[in-house]
């Protein structure tokens, strides 16, 4: 039996040493201290992933690792933060499967160094498996990217391509397994759009990112900001293989209301469009334009049948279209 002190020497403590990172004191003691860039505000946000309602219980070890941090770095991505240090609170059943431990902690950590977030403590425990994840990133005061600046005029935008979540879910529920699917990885693997949050940074307006579904993340947008929206369904980029894979009809409902996409939904003026498109450019990643922001309330040009969103406490979309 492995204690807890085991458990985070083992495989939640970096193996690389921390200074330099803006870490006083990193793992191994009751607070980590941290050095935040002066004039900098710092970001903070925390998401909990509970097995078979954030991920199934069969996804390999790694991908969870990796899909628990990324979910917590694409709330930074929507404040266009740059992303500095993360904490972890590990709930598991066992501590006995140490295969299992170090798969996970390979996905986590890889997902670390690639975006530069340094995990600076945590916490075990026992029970169901789920992993909270607090991510901590610095954001000019002048720069960072809110969901309430949205105004009249302002064209709507997503980066990416939209349904994939959903798509790979319904994928993995039909016995696909390989993580070399486009639909199946992005379910599974997403990835945070750190570099395209801090791009558009100066450009957009307001921003958020599309974790409930495209539908249900815009109408918080659209609260926040006091706005409407006028979306141009046709404009919607599907994920690859989705129309494929769920057909057109339930493609285009899972790019609306499906959920998982961790894509950026943003409001910018039309004068910086190019300019916004020129620095995505450099990661490679699309900005497509899906609408424009009005002074009614509400959303046009959608069916109201596929309005729906994630619910977390229903367990369900409110459309039917689980993500």
């Amino acid at each position: 039996m492995h204690s807890e002190f085991d458990l985070i020497t083992r495989f939640l403590t970096p193996a690389s040493p921390q200074a330099g990172a803006g870490v006083s004191l990193g793992v191994g003691d009751d607070c980590t201290l941290l050095s935040p860039t002066p004039g900098q505000r710092l970001a903070v946000s925390v998401d909990t992933s509970v097995v078979d309602v954030h991920f199934p219980a069969g996804a390999p070890a790694e991908a969870i690792g990796h899909r628990a941090l990324a979910v917590s770095l694409s709330d930074l991505a929507a404040m266009g933060a740059h992303s500095r240090w993360c904490l972890m609170s590990l709930t598991l059943p066992t501590a006995d499967d140490t295969d299992w431990l170090e798969d996970f902690a390979r996905g986590f950590h890889a997902l670390c160094d690639a975006t530069g977030t340094a995990l600076v403590g945590g916490d075990t425990t026992q029970g169901e498996l789920a992993i909270g994840v607090t991510v901590m990133g610095e954001v000019s005061p002048a720069l960072s990217l809110t969901r309430d600046g949205a105004r009249p005029g302002d064209l709507l935008a997503v980066t990416g391509a939209l349904g994939g979540g959903a798509g790979g879910l319904a994928l993995w529920q039909q016995g696909e397994r390989d993580l070399g699917h486009p639909l199946l990885a992005r379910y599974l693997l997403p990835q945070p759009r750190l570099a395209a949050g801090e791009a558009l940074a100066g450009l957009a307006t307001a921003a958020i990112d599309i974790s409930d579904g495209l539908l249900a993340d815009l109408k918080h947008l659209l609260a926040s900001s006091g706005v409407g929206a006028e979306l141009e369904a046709a404009s919607l980029p599907l994920a690859e293989g989705l129309v494929e894979a769920l057909g057109e009809t339930r493609a285009r409902d899972a790019a609306l209301s499906g959920g998982d996409d961790y894509e950026l939904l943003v409001s910018l003026p039309a004068e910086h469009l190019d300019e916004a498109r020129k620095r995505l450019a450099a990661s490679d990643l699309a900005l497509s334009i899906i609408g424009h922001i009005s002074a009614s309330p509400g959303i046009t040009g959608i069916a109201e049948a596929v309005r729906g969103g994630w619910q977390h406490f229903s367990g369900q979309a409110d459309d039917g279209v689980t993500p």
